[in-house]
């Protein structure tokens, strides 16, 4: 398995808008080989920013990459650019890829 994420660090004042544009989005990732599941993460409140990580596992790094090279990746990221959402971030996201190499479950808590 292969775990993606991005940490963003958010400005405090926009917090809520932030999430509405994840609510909101098409991630165009339903039905993709490899594909697992996603999460976006609220993390804690510093002074100048609220930290948010995407967590999106995929069976192999091999399937995350080809994700990264496909349309439903173009189509996923198009508008993530925009001029309107100045301010929003403290910087570009920080990307880190991990390799699973443990994982445990709780077979009785389905």
């Amino acid at each position: 398995m292969f775990i993606a994420m991005n940490r963003f660090r958010v400005n405090p004042e926009r917090v809520e808008e932030f999430e509405q544009i994840w609510l909101e989005r098409e991630t165009h990732l339903q039905g993709l080989p490899g594909f697992v599941e996603f999460h976006m993460l609220r993390g804690p409140e510093k002074e100048d920013h609220v930290l948010y990580a995407s967590h999106t596992v995929w069976r192999s790094r091999e399937d995350f990459e080809a994700w990264t090279h496909s349309e439903a990746f173009r189509a996923a990221h198009a508008n993530a650019g925009q001029s309107k959402r100045e301010g929003l971030y403290l910087g570009p996201p920080s990307f880190e890829g991990f390799e699973v190499i443990q994982t445990i479950g709780d077979t009785n808590n389905t």
